[in-house]
């Protein structure tokens, strides 16, 4: 099994999100989570992709200074890229009504970084997947953030609940780092780094 060669090592997801445990365990990775406080401040002249390189990188130095030989942490951010500014996570039901009339009837980039980090090495990287929505109306953003409370999630939305499936009307690139982890490019990511390892 290709697994058993992740496998043989502890592998440590730095995520408290269960969006992105589920999907790597679907990979049929071991792996445990540990999770560091961090505060996701961020130079104001970085845009897009740099953001999520930057908060990606900043959230692996935290584990850099105990991580053991047999090793390999993985930390990654993602964060909604619409009309040039970032859409974190909303701080209450007004924020989320706010981002949500933003990506309504456009298209935004949902951008993850991720950080791969062992003892001996570092690689860290960006997928980025366009998503379109259609015009939602008022009624629509309320029902949306009164009945799923997006408050933990970028842009104040998942695309895995009713407004993908009700306003999604296109997806450029990877479905699953919308959901949270682009895991097809981190699966391909984790064995190149083992075999160089």
């Amino acid at each position: 099994m290709i697994a058993d060669k992740l496998n043989k090592y502890r592998i440590i997801l730095a995520s408290r999100s269960p969006r992105r445990q589920e999907l790597l365990r679907q990979l049929g990775i071991n792996f445990e989570v540990i999770v560091k406080d961090y505060n996701e401040d961020f130079p104001e002249d970085l845009h897009g992709e740099e953001i999520a390189l930057f908060l990606a990188r900043e959230k692996a130095k935290l584990f850099r200074s105990e991580i053991k030989d047999n090793e390999i942490v993985i930390t990654a951010d993602t964060i909604v890229w619409c009309k040039d500014k970032v859409l974190g996570k909303p701080a209450g039901a007004d924020e989320a009504r706010q981002m949500i009339r933003d990506l309504s009837d456009d298209t935004h980039e949902v951008i993850t970084g991720v950080t791969i980090l062992s003892k001996a090495k570092e690689k860290t990287f960006t997928v980025s997947t366009k998503v379109t929505f259609d015009k939602l109306s008022e009624e629509e953003i309320n029902y949306y953030v009164e009945g799923f409370k997006p408050y933990d999630k970028a842009g104040a939305y998942g695309i895995q609940e009713w407004i993908g499936l009700a306003a999604c009307s296109r997806i450029e690139g990877s479905y699953f780092n919308v959901v949270g982890l682009p895991v097809q490019r981190l699966y391909r990511e984790l064995l190149d780094f083992v075999k160089l390892s």
